[in-house]
């Protein structure tokens, strides 16, 4: 009997004492052994990898005069009429650029200048903003742009004299600031804007241009333009698909110069939505002999 007693005591303490710690932690704050799939106190949590971004593509002969780290090689203009944002950076390998503040637009240049050159790039930007491609480009943005606005009323690889005079083709893009021929009242209701080749409310493609066969809105498309000649004459592709084959009949250059930067552009005034961005990820140039036609 007396052994009973002692083993049936042993038990009670034992269970005071269990219940003693497990009361102490308690009162602590601290669980005994952390939840299933929490880190134990002093351990960091495990942070997952995060996704590797695709290597941009460079087409053989060309050479990225944009490294995927910083804005090494280019500046924004001071001087440009569209303004001076200053949000051009890199982000995640891309340049992204947008108005800031809102209806400021402005330029990224190369710093080196260019005479007989082909530019490759990839672009993706929102709908709703216009950009551009500059050529043989002055510090404030004079120069032979390839347009870049796939907006109601703009044109994609077309050639446009940015504060230029004389120049003879402008591709698919429409005159600027040119008045409309007046037309008569339409029988019917006119047909949905054209959006990047897409009617609104549509995911089929119609018109006649061939931009509008191949841009892909909201998507990354490739945009190549060559341009040669002190008499310029430059051909665009989009996507691999010939928009433009254009010769002017003069050099229209600002001064007459026969060389000069690069430049992408963020559109300043409202052709641009708020928050909007442009992207580039690959920009590219083959530099090529003087005597290219």
């Amino acid at each position: 009997m007396r052994r009973s007693i002692f083993f049936g005591s042993a038990i009670v303490a034992a269970t005071f004492v269990g219940m003693a710690v497990f009361g102490s932690s308690l009162v602590s704050g601290q669980a005994a052994t952390p939840p299933t799939g929490q880190a134990s106190q002093g351990n960091a949590p495990t942070v997952p990898k995060p996704i590797e971004p695709v290597a941009p593509f460079v087409p053989e002969g060309f050479t990225p005069i944009f490294n995927g780290r910083d804005l090494t090689g280019w500046h924004i203009s001071t001087t440009n009429h569209h303004g001076t944002t200053p949000a051009y950076r890199v982000l995640h390998g891309l340049i992204v650029g947008t108005q800031n503040p809102l209806g400021q637009g402005g330029i990224l240049l190369t710093d080196k200048k260019y005479k007989n050159v082909e530019v490759y790039m990839e672009v993706k930007p929102d709908y709703g903003c216009d950009s551009g491609l500059f050529l043989r480009s002055t510090e404030a943005g004079e120069a032979y742009q390839v347009t870049l606005d796939y907006l109601p009323g703009g044109g994609m690889g077309g050639i446009y004299g940015e504060r230029l005079t004389g120049v003879g083709g402008r591709g698919n893009a429409p005159a600027r600031g040119a008045a409309p021929a007046p037309a008569a009242a339409p029988a019917t209701p006119p047909p949905p804007p054209v959006v990047g080749g897409i009617p609104l409310g549509s995911t089929t493609a119609q018109g006649t241009a061939a931009w509008m066969k191949v841009w892909k809105r909201e998507d990354w498309n490739s945009v190549r333009a060559r341009f040669v000649g002190d008499v310029p004459h430059i051909t665009v592709w989009i996507n691999d698909q010939q928009i433009t084959d254009f010769t002017d009949t003069a050099n229209h250059a600002a001064g007459g110069i026969t060389e000069g930067a690069i430049a992408i552009q963020v559109h300043g005034g409202t052709r641009w939505v708020p928050a909007g961005l442009w992207r580039w990820r690959t920009i590219a140039v083959k530099e090529l002999p003087a005597d290219a036609k």
